[in-house]
């Protein structure tokens, strides 16, 4: 399925499943479980059939006694769950208009949990509090026929959205079981978790562990072949989710409830690979008297337990990372940018760590990144294989990417893929491998190259279109003013003083984008191009369409055979889609080729420019390897900002247009804000009786 039609689909459903919320007195918080719930049951479905058919086909063939029943096991062996009847989808939207709908999926929820012991008491099961008509609607939309030919990972996605807005929504609060896919993309690609044991001790909603999953899957592994998942959540609701969302995207893993201040369900210090987690920020009111905190071994560090002697649990989290770690191990964590300047007890206890050498990578992020918490944070690694290499054990990469993001809303930010892709690169540079570099900046050139040729295509079918178009409006037009001479103003107006200007622009942008190849000179000139014709081409368009409309309303063309004849709606649906594919859809957030093209080779231009060389070399205001010394000299900070410096230098791939953008996603914000306000003030008023 393409991106558009993905986004179109999440739209709808969640739309559908906010009538959940809208037609029923509960909280977000409350509505969000029925409604993955029904996701998790569709997805559970469509794994059925596929799984089903595929056995049947296996099944073993007996000439007295018939082929055999399928069996539960021959769906385990295929890593898919046995569905008994009540509880597959198609005998829920099947159910006669008399029956109790949510009773019957709540029953659907009992009957898989007596199947399988790592749900019991984990699926939603308050169905009946919702009336039957919404439920059976409900039912119809996510029985969809898109939806019944979906695969896992349509559904994962689909999974992964829905938790995204019910976090966006204050369905849970502080947000706590929701990691931004950002940061969980870049704490993955930069540990690349690929075997043992990988523990997050925060698990939420188990992200950390789907990101995994698809990462490994990317390398043409299968992740239950490669890695064991072990998490441990504190809430209820957020264990059930997570154990919910492994199983949407067919992972397995051993989820513990437990509060792990005071407990390690699953006794792993010293034993995991790898480590990712997303902690709650600032905890306070830890309990630093019970003998399970002061006698922890993961918090110790140079033989000796260390507790930070501020009520601030960031400190405790930050050592269960580095005790949790194999002496091979790797760890990625996002912590509160206030850790890595805290002073006193925790200045001392940054310090022990920063002499172990493990310290590998910190990472700022800016502003905006949460749904629930706009201040910014820092990205932690740890890799302890350094505390074994006198070389590495003494630097740090320290990168700056708080400038790095794309404004998704007013008020949420996070990477695009490129921008993600960008980073890792610059994370294997200094590791010393630079073949990610190489693919990534020659895949930036391979794809700005297609796309060239696209343009192209596309630009001289335009342009012909065009002309066609106008010659056909404007000979009209000649010919009718004979009659009506009043209508001269309207050749006057189709005299477009941009037409031959255009037309000269259009052809050498054909001329130069047919003959692309994955070249950085060429390739600039196209996306110089590219960028210079696009508003230009777009106003003209606009003008030839508004001169059109004005005309065909003020003489009634739609009236006029002649007019009909020509074919001109026709014509102007035709210069539309062209337009649209050359510049975009605005309305659909979809970039067009002139946009994509560009872009594609700023961002082979951001790598190049930076790294010329394609070897790792400090870039003032982005990134800094360090040396304990240095860091030792700046009171063992690990805030990146501290050392890379500020870019003085002008930013040749700034784009002022996507920035003027960003501004006015930033201004309909405070907009609707100042509405809001604007209401409650009101209401207040009224209740005050003024």
């Amino acid at each position: 399925m393409q991106g558009k039609q993905l986004r179109q689909l999440e739209a709808e459903l969640w739309r559908a499943a906010d009538q959940l919320r809208a037609n029923s007195k509960l909280t977000a918080s409350e509505y969000s479980m029925p409604v993955l719930g029904l996701i998790f049951l569709r997805h559970a479905f469509n794994r059925f059939v596929k799984v089903q058919a595929l056995v049947e086909q296996t099944l073993p063939f007996h000439p007295q006694r018939g082929r055999r029943a399928i069996e539960k096991n021959d769906f385990l062996e295929q890593n898919a769950m046995f569905l008994p009847e009540g509880a597959r989808f198609d005998f829920l939207v099947n159910l006669p208009e008399s029956a109790d709908t949510g009773q019957a999926i709540d029953n659907a929820m009992r009957l898989i949990e007596e199947e399988y012991e790592t749900l019991r008491g984990v699926l939603p099961k308050n169905y009946s509090i919702f009336s039957k008509d919404l439920l059976r609607e409900l039912l119809r939309i996510f029985n969809k026929e898109v939806l019944q030919k979906a695969e896992g990972d349509l559904f994962g996605k689909i999974y992964e959205y829905f938790l995204g807005k019910f976090a966006m929504s204050g369905a849970q609060e502080g947000g706590e079981f929701f990691t931004p896919m950002s940061l969980v993309q870049t704490i993955v690609n930069v540990i690349e978790p690929d075997h043992g044991i990988v523990f997050d001790p925060a698990c939420g909603s188990a992200g950390m562990f789907v990101q995994t999953g698809y990462f490994i899957e990317s390398e043409g592994l299968k992740p239950a072949e490669k890695v064991t998942f072990y998490g441990q959540e504190k809430a209820d609701l957020n264990t059930k989710l997570a154990k919910m969302n492994l199983t949407v995207h067919g992972l397995e893993g051993n989820i513990q409830e437990g509060n792990t201040f005071y407990e390690d369900k699953h006794n792993i210090v010293g034993g995991a690979d790898f480590v990712m987690a997303n902690p709650p920020f600032n905890v306070d009111g830890v309990d630093k008297a019970k003998d399970a905190v002061k006698k922890d071994p993961r918090l110790k560090l140079d033989g000796t337990v260390n507790l930070p002697k501020n009520d601030n649990a960031n400190y405790l989290w930050i050592q269960y990372f580095y005790n949790y770690l194999k002496p091979t191990g790797r760890a990625g964590f996002v912590m509160a940018s206030s850790a890595s300047d805290a002073g006193h007890s925790e200045k001392d206890i940054r310090e022990k760590l920063v002499k172990t050498g493990a310290v590998d990578v910190m990472m700022a992020i800016g502003n905006n990144f949460f749904y629930t918490r706009s201040l910014p944070c820092t990205l932690w690694f740890f890799d302890r294989a350094k505390e074994q290499d006198e070389a590495k054990k003494d630097k740090v990469l320290m990168l700056d990417a708080r400038k790095i993001y794309r404004k998704v809303t007013s008020k949420v930010n996070d990477f695009s893929p490129e921008q993600l892709q960008n980073l890792i690169c610059i994370v294997g540079l200094y590791r010393g491998h630079a073949e990610k570099f190489e693919k990534t900046v020659s895949g930036y050139l391979e794809q700005t190259t297609a796309l060239a040729k696209e343009t192209a295509d596309a630009t001289r079918a335009l342009q012909e279109h065009l002309q066609v178009t106008y010659r056909a409006v404007f000979e009209f037009a000649a010919r009718f003013t004979k009659e009506i001479p009043a209508a001269e103003k309207w050749v006057e107006a189709l005299n477009l003083a941009g037409m031959p200007e255009m037309a000269d622009l259009q052809k050498q942008l054909i001329s130069v984008a047919e003959k692309a190849m994955p070249d950085h000179q060429i390739l600039e000139e196209i996306a110089r191009q590219c960028k210079a014709i696009r508003k230009p081409q777009d106003k003209l368009i606009k003008q030839l369409l508004d001169v059109i409309s004005t005309a065909n309303k003020e003489y009634q063309l739609a009236k006029n055979r002649d007019w009909k004849d020509l074919g001109i709606k026709e014509k102007l649906d035709i210069l539309k889609d062209l337009q649209q594919q050359l510049s975009g859809n605005p309305d659909e957030e979809e970039p067009g080729l002139l946009h994509e093209t560009e872009y594609f080779y700023k961002q082979a231009h951001w790598l190049t420019n930076r790294f010329p060389e394609g070897v790792y070399t400090d870039v003032e205001g982005l990134c800094k390897v360090v040396t304990q010394k240095e860091i030792e000299a700046k009171d063992w900070s690990l805030s990146p900002g501290r050392y890379v410096g500020v870019d003085t230098a002008t930013d040749d791939d700034s784009d002022y247009e996507e920035r003027l953008n960003e501004i006015h996603i930033e201004l309909e914000g405070l907009n609707e804000e100042a509405t809001q306000l604007a209401q409650i003030i009101m209401n207040n008023y009224k209740e005050l009786a003024l």
